[in-house]
């Protein structure tokens, strides 16, 4: 029996194959130190899960409606409204199962088979297999480090075609930790609407800024611009809820709307626990979100400073989410147990191997070259990782 051209053209995700990869050495005893795992150390606050259990308790076991249960979209309405600037009713909102499935739904409900989605580079894994799944066309966008890996209107501009329906913005950046400032979006939002474009803004970690960095969200700069950007949320990383699987899209009511038929179809309503824990977290105290943030900004300058004492290492100060995207170029083609490592992936695989530290290799994310690290793990789980990449980099020939 054959297999679709699209199920044979669609690649793994890669950091969750690190992830099994980890865990299955893990059961063999092996002890691995983890700078690949998207996701907070934390455990889910105390009284997200108490709501659940409420929930639970009261039999809140039903199907919702396939965008939402009407609290929880409502909730999501009054946060974008007030805290990102976005004007927002309850019908442009729906709840998904994660940022993964908010973009997806995007993706499926503004794309024709053909259709092109500029995505700048370094780019989240999953951008391009989601437009491909689309039937649609990636076309990437080069970024750079000594620009903070910022992509720019002209850098854009260059890449337009007459296919081109969509640009692709996500700030703060995985897997670059870079943060869009409000000027360099609002040129792109100008281009966008120049070219009637849409701007599908991933905005999963929000909440995750440093220093003087702000997080500014597209669709909050403009009435054009509110009609024309895409935001997708999530629950997952600010509220250390990734296993529950709560994100949301926001959209004008057309695509909302679209989105929600798709989902009615292919997924029907996110578990409707998992909405009553998420409706908490937005009504809970907000130093929940505060406290996370200033511990992962103590492990942003812990990483930084020891990745920066790596001879032959190159790093950008990363100004939001909890990665970091050195460059380990100057390694490439030295050898290590006899095998010369031809790029960073065979790199990636010889620290697990040789050191055992997991790290996702750059070319995952468009970028061969680059490791990225997570420092979404305790300022001695770093240290002592680190260390353990000083000794395996000096024992390279």
């Amino acid at each position: 029996m054959q297999i679709s051209s699209l199920g044979r053209s669609v690649a793994a995700s890669e950091t969750l194959a690190i992830g099994a990869r980890i865990q299955e050495l893990r059961q063999r005893g092996v002890e691995v130190v983890s700078f690949a795992t998207g996701e907070p150390d934390f455990d889910t606050p105390e009284f997200i899960k108490d709501a659940a259990r409420a929930a639970l308790a009261a039999g809140y076991t039903k199907y919702t409606a396939a965008s939402g249960a009407p609290d929880l979209r409502s909730a999501i309405a009054r946060k974008m409204s007030q805290e990102n600037g976005r004007p927002t009713d309850a019908s442009e909102v729906v709840v998904t199962a994660g940022a993964k499935q908010a973009l997806n739904l995007a993706f499926q409900a503004v794309l024709e088979p053909g259709d092109e989605v500029l995505i700048p580079a370094p780019y989240w894994v999953s951008f391009p297999q989601q437009v491909l799944l689309c039937r649609g066309v990636p076309v990437f966008v080069q970024t750079q480090a000594e620009d903070e890996f910022l992509a720019s209107r002209v850098s854009l501009e260059r890449q337009i075609g007459p296919r081109t329906r969509a640009i692709v913005l996500n700030s703060p950046n995985n897997p670059t930790g870079a943060v869009y400032g409000r000027e360099a979006i609002e040129d792109i939002l100008e281009l966008a609407r120049e070219k009637n474009l849409w701007v599908i803004s991933d905005e999963t970690y929000e909440f995750l800024v440093y220093g003087a960095a702000r997080h500014v969200s597209p669709a909050s700069l403009s009435e054009d611009a509110r009609r024309r950007t895409l935001v997708a949320c999530s629950f997952s990383k600010s509220y250390s809820m990734t296993g529950w699987r709560v994100g949301y899209l926001v959209a004008p009511p057309e695509v909302a709307s679209a989105a929600g038929r798709i989902a009615s179809h292919t997924t029907s309503n996110v578990n409707s626990i998992a909405q009553k824990a998420a409706l908490a977290a937005l009504e809970g105290p907000r130093q929940v979100l505060d406290s996370m943030r200033t511990t992962f900004e103590e492990r942003r300058r812990v990483m930084l400073d020891l990745l920066r004492r790596l001879p032959g290492v190159s790093v950008q100060e990363p100004h939001g989410a909890f990665f970091m995207f050195p460059s380990f170029e100057s390694f490439v083609g030295r050898v290590w147990n006899g095998r010369k490592l031809e790029g960073t992936a065979a790199l990636a695989e010889a620290l697990l191997d040789g050191a055992g530290v997991a790290v996702v290799p750059g070319a995952a994310f468009g970028a061969e070259g680059y490791l990225r690290l997570s420092y979404a793990t305790s300022p001695d789980t770093i240290r002592g990782g680190v260390a353990r990449i000083a000794h395996f980099l000096d024992s390279l020939a």
